[in-house]
């Protein structure tokens, strides 16, 4: 198996080096490898950036030595954009013309992704954009808490649900999954795993309004991405914070198709 790995919090992140070694079989408790892993991510922190693309800009690449074990291509972009230059050009230009990995994964993310934060992430954005090119994709975040927390152990996690899921012949071809692994400060067995949907509720926004010296008004974000105008029970934030790992199959169709049908019947469309 040949697998893209991508994020959004940047190439020289805690959370993708760790993932990097789970999937590698360079970390404890792993196995063997799950397969060849070509890493391509974002130069710098892109967090919350969502499903952007560059179009105006170049797009400036550069071969990284992150750690003693992993190696990858920094692109100076988005999430978005290191998956879509990953498969259309850099895949092929190193394993033939016409290959394709046949597994994306992102992450792992600083913070969790779950509820509306999906439609805001840079993590599930790289996932989806892999997933509507063709290649499957799992996105993979780790949810904070006030300590430090342990990416490897997380990883270690992640992987043994992604093994789950593989030996069950994985996603399908456009398909995607949105992974998130609870608070994680200390060592000890893998947490309870939750299928569940997503919470649709928006967030709590609070912004502190500051001056620059010149006497200019500004304002910064000051809310919590978890803090929520709702929590539907069974839902990835309720299962999020009763310390169990969340997976939610995750579709980038958009269309309300009852509003479709209401709207087509009101119309005569």
């Amino acid at each position: 198996m040949r697998i893209l790995l991508c994020n959004d919090d940047g190439i020289h992140a805690p959370g993708i080096i760790a993932l990097f070694d789970a999937l590698a079989g360079l970390a404890p408790g792993c196995g063997a490898a799950l397969g060849e892993i070509m890493v391509v991510a974002p130069l710098t922190v892109q967090s919350a950036t969502g499903h952007g693309v560059t179009f105006r800009q170049p797009l400036m690449v550069k071969d990284v030595h992150v750690s003693e074990r992993m190696s990858g291509i920094a692109v100076d972009g988005r999430p978005a954009d290191c998956v879509k230059l990953a498969l259309a050009t850099l895949w092929p230009g190193r394993f033939g013309p016409g290959s394709r990995p046949d597994l994306c994964i992102s992450g792992m993310n600083m913070g969790a992704n779950v509820g509306i934060n999906v439609l805001y992430s840079g993590t599930c954005a790289a996932a989806l954009e892999a997933a509507f090119l063709g290649v499957p994709s799992i996105a993979v975040s780790l949810h904070h808490g006030a300590g430090e927390p342990r990416y490897d152990v997380a990883a270690r996690h992640a992987r043994g649900v992604i093994d789950r899921i593989m030996s069950l012949g994985g996603p399908g071809p456009r398909a995607c999954m949105n992974l998130n692994v609870p608070i994680t400060e200390r060592d000890g067995p893998a947490p309870a795993l939750s299928v569940c949907p997503m919470n649709t509720h928006g967030m709590i926004d609070a912004f502190d309004k500051r001056s620059n010296p010149l006497g200019e008004t500004y304002y910064w974000s000051s809310g919590s991405p978890m803090d929520f105008h709702e929590m539907e029970p069974g839902s990835d934030v309720d299962a999020l914070f009763e310390k169990r790992m969340t997976l939610t199959a995750l579709s980038y169709d958009l269309t309300d198709r009852a509003g479709n049908a209401r709207w087509a019947r009101e119309l005569g469309a």
